[in-house]
């Protein structure tokens, strides 16, 4: 026996096939928007959590600055590799060092490169002891500049260079240079004198010594 069709409350009557459908479409519209609106608020959920991970857990902060090198303990490494005297070029206190090395090229250079220099912004200062070098190997890491006088500064006479076209000298705009036995060292850099002249006063002692030991 066939089952009559079901009356409908709010139309007192059976649905027809078209009221069905249209029913159904309208059920499954309301279905789908709750199910997009659901998705939408776990997705918010999602990303506030990431949110409060990145925030929580990851360090904040200013990066650490790097450690400057050690330069004592370098030149001391180099000077038993080397079996020499290697010069440490001891800055005033507030002067940073980026870089303490030894180029073991020909000649080996032992390089010490000052980069934060108090009251001279944008400036820096390298220290440069050859190792069996003379003023021709301190020519050709100045790009050919010859020396323009001369200076002593504790008893240490060096070649005075006034590089009037930093551009051409790899930005090298002032240098110092002095034979230190079989040595030649090189003060040089995007510095004023005053400022080369402290790192030549910090190391006068030690030329000195070599100039002497080289003596006949």
């Amino acid at each position: 026996m066939a089952r009559a069709p079901r009356v409908v409350a709010h139309l007192g009557r059976p649905e027809t096939a078209e009221e069905t459908a249209a029913r159904k479409a309208e059920n499954s519209r309301r279905y789908r928007q709750s199910q997009s609106f659901r998705n939408l608020i776990i997705a918010l959920v999602v990303s506030l959590a990431v949110v409060a991970v990145v925030y929580f857990v990851v360090p904040r902060g200013d990066l650490a600055e790097p450690a400057q090198p050690d330069v004592g303990g370098i030149a001391a490494q180099a000077s038993e590799q080397f079996d020499r005297t290697v010069i440490v070029p001891d800055a005033p206190d507030g002067w940073g060092v980026n870089l303490a090395e030894i180029d073991a090229g020909t000649p080996a250079v032992w390089t010490v490169n000052f980069n934060d220099i108090p009251d001279a912004a944008r400036s820096f200062l390298r220290f440069a002891q050859a190792f069996d070098a003379d003023d021709a190997w301190a020519a050709q890491t100045l790009r050919g500049a010859a020396p323009t006088g001369a200076v002593t500064i504790d008893g240490v006479e060096w070649d005075e260079y006034e590089i009037g076209d930093p551009d051409s000298a790899g930005n090298v705009s002032y240098a110092l240079g002095a034979q230190a036995g079989p040595d030649h060292v090189l003060i040089y850099g995007a510095a004023e004198a005053d400022t080369a002249a402290i790192i030549a006063s910090a190391v006068a002692d030690d030329i000195a010594t070599l100039q002497k030991e080289d003596t006949p």
